[in-house]
C-alpha cells in the first residue's frame, strides 16, 4: 500500500478525503445560463452527463441552495455551453460567490440568445444546448437538474475542451 493511500475507511468518509479523490477525475467544464426576464444568471458546471438519447436528456448536478437552482426552476428553461480550453477565465468568473449578471461577465466576450430558452450561448464554446427543465432530483447538498435538450445553437468540431483537474482549470494535452 502507498503512502498516499492511507489506512482502509471503516466509518463515515471524510469529506477533505472525498474532495481531494474527486479532484483527481478530469472533468469537462460547462456555463448553465438562465434569462429570468429582469436578468441573466450563470453558473460554471463541473457536473454534466447525458442520461438519455430518446427523449434528448442531460443532467447537470448545482448547488441545491444556490441562487442558479432557483432561477432556473422558477423559469424552468435555460443554455449550457461547453467551454473550449481558452475560456478559463470565464469559467473562473462564474464560479466565483457574489458575481454579477452574466451579461457584465461577459463583456467584449461574443455571445447570443439561444432560440428556445432565450438564455445566453457563448459564440466560442464547443457545444451550446438550449433546454427545458424536466425536474430536479436532490441529492443531498446539490441537486440534479434533468435538463430535455430542444436544441443545439452551437455545434463546432473543432477546438479541446476545457477540463477541471485537480482544482484547476486546464486544457487536455496535445494529440
Amino acid at each position: 500500500m502507498s503512502p498516499a493511500a492511507g489506512p482502509p475507511e471503516t466509518g463515515p468518509v471524510d469529506a477533505t478525503r472525498y474532495a481531494a479523490a474527486l479532484r483527481a477525475y478530469a472533468a469537462g467544464v460547462g456555463l448553465l445560463t438562465v434569462r429570468d426576464g429582469i436578468d441573466d444568471v450563470g453558473t460554471t458546471v463541473t457536473s454534466v452527463t447525458s442520461v438519455s438519447a430518446a427523449p434528448p436528456l442531460v443532467a447537470v448536478g448545482l448547488t441545491a441552495e444556490g441562487y442558479p437552482r432557483e432561477v432556473l426552476e422558477e423559469v424552468g428553461r435555460c443554455a449550457l455551453t461547453v467551454l473550449a480550453a481558452g475560456q478559463a477565465i470565464l469559467a473562473s468568473r462564474f464560479s466565483s460567490a457574489g458575481r454579477p449578471s452574466a451579461r457584465h461577465l461577459l463583456e467584449s466576450v461574443p455571445w447570443h440568445r439561444a432560440p428556445v430558452s432565450d438564455a445566453i450561448v457563448l459564440d466560442g464554446g464547443l457545444v451550446a444546448l438550449d433546454c427545458r427543465l424536466d425536474r430536479v432530483v436532490e441529492a443531498g447538498d446539490h441537486v440534479l437538474a434533468l435538463l430535455e435538450v430542444v436544441g443545439v445553437p452551437v455545434l463546432t468540431d473543432t477546438g479541446d475542451p476545457l477540463l477541471r483537474f485537480r482544482g484547476r482549470y486546464v486544457a487536455p494535452p496535445p494529440s
